[in-house]
């Protein structure tokens, strides 16, 4: 490796040490290297070998592919949006075996990948996706990447069957109780939208447009809705399909939340951006207990 290549990796494992609030001591102690061995690489004074480089990115709990993504793009002034962590909220219910680290690597990662694709479009077209793709055609885009980045950083892994749900969890063999369906929109507290109204868990990714054209994640919804078929309180209703005036084709049949379904997506708000998402004016049912993790609890 180049001295300059160690510098601009250096300074990124110091980036992220300083962003998890370690030490060097104690980040040299998890990645099995001494504290003055850590500085040189931080400093870009010492050699590294890629066993180092995968022990370090271990203790800092990052994937190496967006280390080194992050360190070139930081070199040159480019910086990817990066989730805030103290957004999360504790306590919220996720499917088994998903926890808020895996959370915070699949939405970085996803922001990452939108980074770089804009940046190379910038540079080969002089246009951001933003600027070349449909509002409804780029959120199915995201939605693809945020479940290949579930994929890449969670137990939860593609339904290689292309069915129901999106996701399935590698420690289980039921997909409905161990899914995710993964939605993405810029409408923040949407309620979900599906083209089968199946019971299972869901995820609704909210974001926002950066200047750069670049997406940054507001708000994240978890929630275990019930199928429209549910006797007692279903989550979906049938909206049915309709016809485009202008092409005449016509929409998958599709379903929206109830009021119900739509009140557990927001109840379930596990990541929330305060300076976005100002949830004083939605509707909830009054009548109802509101459980412990609700954001109106």
């Amino acid at each position: 490796m180049t001295e300059l290549s160690q510098k601009i990796v250096g300074s990124c494992i110091r980036f992220y040490r300083e962003k998890e609030g370690l030490s060097q001591d104690a980040l040299a102690t998890q990645a099995g290297i001494s504290y003055q061995y850590l500085s040189g690489i931080e400093t870009g004074r010492e050699n590294f070998t890629i066993g180092v480089l995968e022990g370090l990115c271990w203790a800092l709990n990052v994937p190496m592919r967006n280390l080194i993504a992050t360190a070139y793009d930081n070199a040159e002034g480019y910086f990817p949006p990066q989730i805030e962590r103290n957004y999360f909220r504790s306590g919220v219910p996720l499917p088994s075996g998903l926890n808020i680290n895996h959370l915070e690597q699949t939405l970085n990662l996803t922001q990452l990948v939108i980074h770089r694709i804009n940046r190379n479009m910038v540079v080969e077209g002089g246009k951001t996706l933003q600027n070349l793709i449909q509002g409804n055609n780029f959120s199915g885009m995201v939605s693809n990447i945020l479940s290949n980045s579930f994929d890449q950083c969670s137990p939860y892994k593609h339904n290689h069957h292309q069915r129901y749900p999106d996701l399935v969890s590698s420690r289980s063999n039921n997909p409905i109780i161990d899914g995710l369906e993964v939605k993405t929109t810029m409408n923040i507290g949407k309620g979900g939208e599906s083209h089968n109204g199946h019971e299972g868990w869901h995820v609704i990714a909210c974001y926002n447009f950066l200047p750069s054209g670049d997406i940054k994640f507001v708000h994240i919804m978890f929630a275990w809705l019930n199928s429209y078929r549910d006797p007692i309180c279903p989550d979906w209703k049938y909206v049915g399909s309709s016809a485009n005036e202008e092409t005449g084709s016509r929409r998958t049949e599709t379903f929206n939340t109830t009021m119900s379904g739509t009140t557990k997506l927001r109840d379930g708000s596990i990541y929330l951006d305060p300076e976005y998402v100002n949830f004083s004016r939605w509707r909830h049912p009054k009548d109802r207990i509101i459980p412990d993790w609700s954001i109106w609890g």
